[in-house]
């Protein structure tokens, strides 16, 4: 069966993910939006219902002999046109596009059938119920679909901007990279930049989902969505507004149910062989009592055929299942956590093992120099002002906790041949010296002699070397983030198992995991080195998702069953490599994620289930004659309507 079969939206309301970029129209707006929205979608069934009222009037209550033959047979015709002509025309397309037994065939024939025996009544009734399903399924849909946007893109419509010490209003979409906005107390920010103020404090709900405000400094990052809480800030644009980190989110949000669940692929596969067997079935019921049957009445088996044909349309199916998943999609969204499709939903539901990073991921990524160890031989200055020169050419977290403690970086010292060695450090070329920085094992690589006492310091360490000799080490501290230990209880009362790698030295790794609970852990990792713990996890066929920053640990993101990446207002390669993106960089949102896709799983089976059992239950009843017309109509509807109301249900749950 093709995708808009069942999830045809009125032609009068505009798609809400058709303007991803457009400017907005403004919150003041938004409620008439909405009420046109609605009235529209009512009109049609609401005047088809009138007038069947008023014929069921005439034909039950008031009786009038000029109400019969072709004066009630038109009647009915204007009641059926207005809700049964769209139908109708995609029932035509459909059969153009070769489609042949779709939703809108299986209702055709049976109200056309239903007129054909005299059954006007029953006829307007399956498509004016059927109408009215698909204003509320179009509703579901719109109030999904603005619920994530209202919630994601709140940007104004008019930005202040300084030229020459004289502030101009203007339109976000007209403003130019190096352009400065000037953002109030409670503005928010429309486009991506840097802080040009000393500090200022700014509520991330609208990217993160958290309202705890972010104290920026001069020269960080400030993002599209972030509102200003105290001071008048200066923020420099550095993003076009259309390649925001907001619009990014945007654009992946609204493009994530693309990405088909495979209990959506299996129903639409279900779909395409079940319609067709049930039109063939129909025919059977009509035609094949002729020759069992003593008293054969073709009208009577016809008409338990199209009763037959009514309920057995998969509508509950195909509508409530891509809705249930675009709720979970949207219960993460307001939650800070995008997932980039519904599969992975599915698969976080049956997630059994859970592999973290560290840095970043369980501690706070934020390193700061406890000490600094200098063997006596060398000048302690010097070996600082070389290793904060090479730690320049890296954006590794611990290069800016060195440049914080030694200070600003010596531009007098000319460096050359900087080699990045992943899992190991940095290597470089300083006034004729060779220096290295990194872990113990890059002093192995390099042959470097150093003695056993060195590798007993249970923090973690940078050691250096300079033309092929020890000449000391720093010791680097990182904090455990506040809600880690937390994660990992929620994480074993869900029954999913724990295990951290990282490339740090195994005491301070084993450290972390034991504070915060964790299963097992494995340090002095290169990334291949956890491509193959991974592996040997991944063997016992169980299910794993890797969280991690998505950009240094690619391979093993790539080989793990779900990628999830922290700190997604942090890396725009993260964003693009990840499978589902925490925005906030909290661990908790682990639980909750999985928490979500558990709850969409089941929200999803139960409608499955449902709809299978009463339309199996009907299906029986209508063919042995004991279901009218009306009963089909109202237990499909019914059905639908009951799938689409517990499929919203998701969006309304609290998962903290």
């Amino acid at each position: 069966m093709s995708q808009e079969c069942c999830s045809h939206e009125p032609k009068t309301a505009e798609k809400p993910d058709s303007h991803i970029h457009d400017e907005h129209d403004g919150h003041d707006h938004s409620h008439d939006h909405d009420a046109d929205f609605t009235f529209q979608l009512f009109l049609i069934p609401i005047t088809s219902f009138v007038l069947l009222m008023a014929g069921i009037a005439l034909d039950y209550v008031v009786k009038p002999d000029w109400f019969n033959g072709w004066i009630r047979l038109f009647f009915y015709l204007i009641c059926y046109i207005p809700v049964g002509f769209p139908v109708l025309k995609d029932a035509w397309k459909s059969i153009l596009h070769s489609d042949f037994f779709s939703e809108f065939f299986l209702m055709g024939i049976a109200t056309i059938g239903a007129f054909a025996i005299g059954e006007y009544p029953e006829a307007v009734a399956v498509m004016l119920f059927y109408s009215v399903g698909e204003v509320f399924q179009s509703m579901a849909v719109q109030k999904a679909k603005s619920n994530i946007k209202n919630l994601l893109d709140q940007r104004p419509e008019e930005i202040t901007i300084i030229e020459n010490n004289i502030p101009k209003t203007i339109n976000p979409k007209n403003a130019e990279i190096g352009q400065v906005i000037q953002l109030k107390p409670g503005e928010k920010l429309a486009l991506d930049g840097k802080l040009l103020s000393e500090s200022g404090s700014f509520n991330t709900s609208a990217l993160t989902g958290e309202s705890k405000p972010s104290s920026k400094k001069s020269g960080e990052t400030v993002l599209a969505g972030m509102i200003n809480l105290n001071t008048v800030s200066l923020v420099k644009i550095n993003t076009a507004y259309q390649d925001s980190k907001l619009s990014r989110i945007l654009e992946l949000v609204q493009n994530a149910t693309s990405q088909k669940a495979k209990t959506e692929l299996f129903i639409r596969k279900f779909a395409k062989v079940y319609t067709p067997i049930v039109v063939f079935l129909a025919i059977g019921i009509t035609l094949l009592p002729y020759f069992f049957v003593e008293h054969y009445e073709f009208r009577n088996w016809l008409y338990r055929a199209l009763i037959f044909l009514v309920i057995s349309c998969p509508c509950a199916l195909v509508i409530s299942i891509p809705l249930g998943y675009f709720g979970g999609i949207g219960a993460g969204s307001r939650n800070g956590i995008l997932f980039k499709g519904s599969n992975f939903l599915d698969i976080l539901a049956n997630v059994k093992n859970v592999v973290v990073d560290k840095t970043g991921t369980m501690t706070e990524g934020v390193f700061s120099v406890q000490q600094a160890f200098i063997e006596k031989e060398f000048n302690k200055d010097q070996i600082l002002k070389y290793l904060n020169v090479l730690e320049s050419k890296s954006t590794h977290p611990i290069a800016t906790a060195i440049h914080e403690f030694v200070g600003e970086v010596d531009h007098a010292l000319k460096i050359e041949n900087v080699e990045e060695i992943p899992g190991h450090g940095l290597k470089g070329n300083i006034g004729g010296k060779e220096i290295l920085a990194g872990n113990f094992k890059l002093m192995d690589r390099f042959g470097i002699i150093y003695t056993a006492k060195h590798t007993e310091v249970s923090e973690t360490l940078i050691a250096i070397a300079v033309d092929n000799k020890f000449a000391g080490y720093l010791t680097i501290s990182d904090r455990i983030k506040d809600d880690s230990a937390f994660t990992i209880s929620e994480l074993k009362k869900l029954g999913v198992k724990t295990t951290m790698l990282s490339g740090d030295k195994t005491s301070v790794v084993k450290e972390v995991a034991k504070k915060v609970g964790i299963d097992n852990a494995f340090g002095e990792l290169l990334p291949e080195d956890k491509v193959e713990k991974v592996k040997e996890i991944k063997a016992t066929n169980e299910t794993v998702a890797f969280v991690g920053d998505g950009v240094n640990d690619a391979p093993v993101v790539a080989l793990s069953d779900v990628g999830i990446a922290m700190g997604g207002l942090g890396s725009d390669a993260t964003i693009e490599t990840a499978d589902v993106v925490i925005q906030d960089d909290r661990p908790s949102k682990i639980p909750m994620a999985i928490k979500i896709g558990r709850a969409t799983k089941k929200i999803v089976w139960q409608n499955i289930g449902l709809a299978f059992g009463v339309k199996a239950v009907v299906l029986i009843l209508g063919a042995g004659g004991l279901a009218t017309m009306w009963e089909a109509v109202f237990a499909d509807v019914g059905v639908a309507l009951l799938a689409i109301l517990n499929a919203v249900r998701i969006q309304r749950m609290r998962f903290a």
